[in-house]
């Protein structure tokens, strides 16, 4: 009998909390979009990787092109100079 009046206390305090709990939630906005939450984590992940391969493109692409005119603008001055 001595525990009836220590666990309905204790039940009923743990039910207002859970209460609150599912109330904080609904008003923080925890509940808004449920199916996209998940697969932004992936899209982001492929958008950085696309970021890091074009910028590793552009930094490899850039030297050949700067070479290429390079040694044009050597023929040139050849073809100028005769």
């Amino acid at each position: 009998m001595l525990s009836i009046f220590l666990l309905i206390p204790l039940s009923l305090m743990l039910f207002v909390v859970a209460i609150w709990a599912v109330r904080y939630a609904v008003k923080s906005n925890q509940f808004e979009d449920l199916d996209n939450a998940s697969q932004r984590i992936i899209l982001e992940d492929r958008q950085e990787r696309r970021q890091v391969i074009q910028a590793h493109e552009e930094v490899t692409n850039k030297p050949s092109d700067t070479a290429d005119t390079h040694i044009d603008n050597n023929e040139d001055n050849t073809h100028s100079n005769s």
